[in-house]
């Protein structure tokens, strides 16, 4: 007797264990080949196939959570070697090494500034081959590394010898061809403030491949919040340096010297106290804590109320001295701006309106900003540990960003298979539902939004949901980005809940992508089908808005007037249209005419033939003929003002459902 066939039921639960074992892709892929083999009902093989295809992207998907996080794993454990190492050599070989394996490069190497030659030099290598690269040296300005430290900003290339952004020598390209390096990558490692200004240049950190390559903007940032490590590691070696040669130098001194050899020991202290926050700080990121934590860590060492305020000026902890928590309103976000890109060009911690501001950057972008709410001034090693705060906490949400993303790409898949076929199995998307921590039963506000470009719209979402006190999902969906937001009880008693939503998020999202942003919400709405009709009622209520004129706002149908109303579900809109203006969309489909056309000219005109027929591009008589076939078909009281109110809604309606005039 021939094995029986395996059940889909069956194969689904192959598939979840395979999945929990972390099996290849090839074993997945597998499951659909046996069921195919095994002559399985077409109708269950396609449920199976659909089923592998999700499994994939889930693998897909937490395989590169688990990258990320062993990324930044990688980078904590970098901040403990840097913070435990006090030779200056053996922390510059610790960066270039901890550099090479967190992006998985061929080579990485640092350059360091000769203040006496005015050049810089090739300082460490780490997987270098060539005598000629190793002993570079560059002048200032040239080739990429120049660039970086004459800007302070990163600079990547995917293939250094044909990018013509850079100054090229004779001597640079011999040594990177020798080298055989093809991309480059490279961060400057920033300290201090110039006298200009700007953070001070201490070196360049390098990552480098002899294979064509890419790097993305996370590659960038998390070499950017290395360097920031690096730069204070490397500032506190020499500051050690520095102390030991002076306490040197001062114990062969005699008594006048006395208060001098004080003021060294004090300050190699106060070095000490803030190197021993750094580490405590690193250890509470490292044993999972959170924002707060940070806050309530830096606000007792400093002794005065911190706040963490998101880019918008949104409060994330707000913590006095004593640990407890405070109540805190939202801060001017242009004000906030203001201050944090202050902070960020000087690579410092600024004063302001009885203040200290620090922004918290990865790479070039602001995450947030800390507020040290004290009027006094900070000496320099209390300015130093709010500054590594401010490093740490960069490291800490950025974490926590990569994690949540990871969490709304797979939310966000259930999103799109909702709308896109809520019918083809209601049950099963509620239990998907339920399993990624979303209870699709319970009310929900839905927002649908657009915006020119919507490129930049998708990631604006996910830092909308992530940075405020707001839970939800997005997904990307038919060329808009869906929002679906938990409501509690008295969004769900309020009318205006959907409206209201729709508002704000319009503002942030605006305020994210330095664009308008154009959001039409609904609900509540709870219930796989519930949910689909609620989309389908934005989306009507997003085209409306689009044609009244309402660009970059946010609304709700209720608060679009009598069109709104039309436009709800209660209305057979598809129907009305049909019963007003059906003889003419049946004219127009069966003979390749323009009379709806025509009609909404002519009543976009006023009435006028002759606005009308420029509005067309045809011949007034052409526009009188067109109109006498119009009144054969609808009757003479077409133009009446009853029917012509009629008629005109049933065009803006028709425009709106998507329909076409012929």
């Amino acid at each position: 007797m021939s094995e029986p066939s395996p059940s889909s039921a069956a194969l689904m639960a192959r598939l979840l264990d395979l999945l929990a074992d972390d099996a290849p892709a090839e074993e997945l892929g597998a499951v659909t080949s046996r069921a195919r083999a095994a002559g399985v009902p077409a109708a269950e093989l396609a449920e199976v196939e659909r089923a592998a295809a999700t499994a994939l992207r889930i693998r897909g998907a937490l395989r590169q959570h688990r990258r990320r996080e062993l990324q930044l794993t990688a980078l904590f454990d970098t901040a403990g070697d840097l913070a435990a190492s006090r030779d200056l050599g053996d922390v510059l070989k610790a960066i270039v090494r901890r550099a090479r394996m967190l992006l998985g490069t061929d080579t990485a190497y640092l350059t360091l500034p000769d203040e006496e030659a005015g050049d810089t030099y090739m300082r460490v290598t780490d997987g270098s081959v060539s005598v000629l690269f190793q002993r570079l040296r560059l002048e200032l300005g040239e080739g990429l590394g120049g660039l970086v430290a004459q800007t302070a900003s990163p600079y990547a290339t995917p293939d250094y010898r044909t990018d013509e952004r850079f100054r090229h020598t004779r001597n640079i390209n011999a040594g990177v061809l020798d080298e055989g390096l093809v991309a480059i990558l490279g961060v400057p490692l920033l300290l201090g403030s110039s006298r200009g200004g700007t953070g001070k240049v201490i070196g360049v950190l390098f990552a480098a491949d002899r294979a064509a390559r890419v790097f993305s903007p996370d590659e960038v940032a998390l070499l950017c919040s290395l360097a920031a490590h690096a730069a204070i590691a490397i500032d506190t070696a020499r500051a050690l340096d520095d102390t030991r040669t002076a306490l040197a130098e001062l114990a062969g001194a005699n008594a006048e010297l006395a208060d001098a050899n004080a003021a060294v020991r004090a300050h190699s202290a106060a070095m000490q106290r803030a190197e021993e926050a750094h580490d405590r700080l690193t250890d509470l990121v490292l044993r999972g804590g959170d924002v707060r934590d940070v806050a309530a860590s830096v606000a007792g060492l400093l002794e005065s109320p911190l706040t963490i305020h998101d880019p918008g000026g949104r409060p994330l902890a707000a913590v006095r001295p004593d640990g407890s928590a405070f109540a805190v309103d939202s801060m001017d976000a242009d004000w906030l701006e203001g201050a944090a890109e202050e902070s960020r060009r000087g690579a410092r911690a600024v004063h302001r309106d009885g203040r200290w501001i620090c922004a918290v950057l990865a790479g070039q972008e602001l995450l947030a900003g800390l507020v040290l709410h004290r009027p006094d001034r900070l000496d320099d090693s209390d300015r130093r540990l709010f500054e590594r705060a401010a490093v740490v906490t960069g490291l800490l949400l950025l974490l926590r960003r990569t994690v949540a993303e990871t969490e709304n790409r797979v939310r966000g898949e259930l999103i799109s298979d909702l709308l896109g076929d809520p019918e083809r199995d209601p049950a099963g998307l509620a239990e998907r539902g339920r399993r990624l921590g979303i209870d699709l039963d319970r009310p929900h506000l839905l927002l649908v939004a657009e915006a020119a470009p919507r490129e930049k719209l998708g990631g604006a979402a996910m830092r909308y949901l992530f940075g405020g006190d707001i839970h939800g999902v997005s997904a990307e969906h038919a060329g808009t980005v869906v929002l679906l937001l938990d409501c509690d009880a008295r969004s769900q008693a309020s009318s205006s809940a959907a409206g209201d939503a729709a508002r704000a998020a319009a503002a942030q999202l605006g305020h994210l992508v330095q664009a308008p942003v154009t959001v039409a919400g609904t609900g509540p709405a709870g219930g796989v089908r519930e949910l689909a009709a609620a989309y389908a009622e934005a989306a009507r209520c997003l085209r409306a808005m689009r044609v009244l004129g309402r660009e970059g706002e946010g609304a709700c149908v209720d608060e679009l007037g009598f069109l709104g109303v039309v436009l709800g579900n209660a209305k057979d809109v598809d129907g009305f249209v049909t019963a007003v203006l059906g003889p003419l969309l049946r004219y127009d489909e069966r003979r390749g005419t323009h009379l709806v056309r025509t009609l909404r000219a002519y009543f976009g005109a006023g009435g006028s033939l002759i606005r009308a027929k420029d509005e067309l591009h045809v011949h007034v008589n052409t526009v009188v003929q067109r109109l006498d076939r119009i009144q054969v078909l609808l009757g003479r009281d077409w133009n009446e003002p009853d029917r012509a109110l009629e008629l005109q809604l049933a065009l803006r309606l028709h425009l709106l459902s998507g329909g076409r005039d012929g």
